[in-house]
């Protein structure tokens, strides 16, 4: 009596899957995300550190004696952006600014960030402190006016430029940059994640998987046919 042997379905299809496991490995990453070129605002806490700030300027009231900073750098967002650089706080920035009645004083720090960060054709100038004072129930818009002008605004409000930088642009879009450069640090939000979706390598290869695996079972069921 002669015994038909059949070939395993189990030895292909592990291959198979071996293969599969080697295409994902290689799939090429997500594309790389974006940054945004703005200057961020920035509050000092009672330790002394900078706090990414959770209200703009125009609506952030600080009391007499905070300290508010204004940075400019390229980020991808409030979890990398940059702080302003110094440790400058207000006892020296406002140390020979009197105290009135009905008045306020706000120290401010102004970083007009790197040459990495400047727009095309711009320089940078050196980063200032100034102690600004102003009415009580002004805000950290008002007090930033009164000592960098000229302030440049777009039609949403957004900050464009301090003390005439930049010159032009306003939150555009740009590459994101390649690393920090010396003196920068992450500010404490948390960074959001970009999670990119599958890439054609994975589809590539479950498509793959679906077809070869149909094949090799109607190849098993054939082979058991008397």
């Amino acid at each position: 009596m002669t015994v038909r042997r059949t070939r395993p379905a189990a030895v292909p299809l592990l291959a198979l899957l071996a293969a599969l496991a080697c295409l994902l490995g290689l799939a090429p990453p997500a594309s790389a995300a974006s940054a945004y070129r703005y200057w961020s605002f920035w509050e000092r806490t009672d330790a002394g550190a900078w706090r990414y700030a959770t209200r703009g300027p125009a609506l952030a009231r600080p009391g007499d004696g905070d300290t508010a900073g204004f940075r400019f750098a390229v980020s991808e967002d409030t979890g990398d952006a940059s702080r302003p650089r110094g440790g400058a706080g207000f006892a020296a920035v406002c140390a020979d600014t009197k105290a009135r009645a009905g008045e306020k004083r706000v120290g401010l720090v102004v970083d007009f960030g790197t040459a990495a960060d400047a727009p095309s054709g711009e320089r940078p100038p050196r980063p200032r402190t100034a102690c600004a004072r102003v009415p009580s129930g002004a805000s950290a818009a008002d007090a930033l006016a009164a000592v960098a002008k000229p302030l440049r605004y777009d039609s949403a409000a957004l900050l464009c430029g301090i003390a005439g930088y930049p010159r032009h642009g306003c939150g555009e879009q740009v590459a994101a940059p390649s690393r920090k450069a010396p003196g920068d640090s992450a500010g404490e939000a948390p960074a959001h994640d970009d999670g990119g979706g599958p890439s054609l390598g994975i589809y590539a290869g479950l498509g793959v998987l679906v077809v070869l695996t149909a094949g090799i079972g109607w190849q098993t069921r054939r082979r058991r046919q008397p």
